[in-house]
């Protein structure tokens, strides 16, 4: 998957949080939560572009971190919305399947590249 096909899952993946979100419930509990999901939901693309204009490998390291730390972040959100019984679980899996997907993508593409950081360094 490159980098453009990755923006644009990213950003779907925010979309369909948006649309779950507006075609739910409305009561505090729900809304507390998914105040939260929003945030988080929506930073993974955002952390994501940013990331992409990384200013050094350090720096691109750093803000995929941060990626990773969002879309797990809304696994969470996912997590509690579903055992609080807030949402069914068959309404929440396709969401939390792509954000645990998601989660699982940054996390490999920042260890692959702490590993390159490591390799160069380590040639100097």
């Amino acid at each position: 998957m490159d980098k453009i096909e990755l923006k644009r899952r990213t950003q779907r993946f925010a979309v369909n949080v948006i649309k779950f979100i507006e075609g739910s419930s409305n009561n505090r509990s729900f809304n507390t939560l998914a105040n939260q999901l929003l945030r988080s939901s929506t930073s993974v693309g955002a952390n994501y572009r940013s990331a992409c204009r990384g200013k050094s490998t350090a720096d691109f390291i750093n803000k995929i971190v941060i990626v990773e730390e969002e879309a797990d972040e809304s696994i969470y959100w996912f997590e509690l919305m579903e055992e609080s019984g807030l949402i069914p679980s068959e309404t929440i899996a396709p969401l939390k399947k792509e954000a645990t997907e998601l989660t699982a993508i940054f996390t490999a593409i920042g260890k692959t590249a702490k590993e390159n950081q490591k390799l160069k360094n380590s040639k100097k």
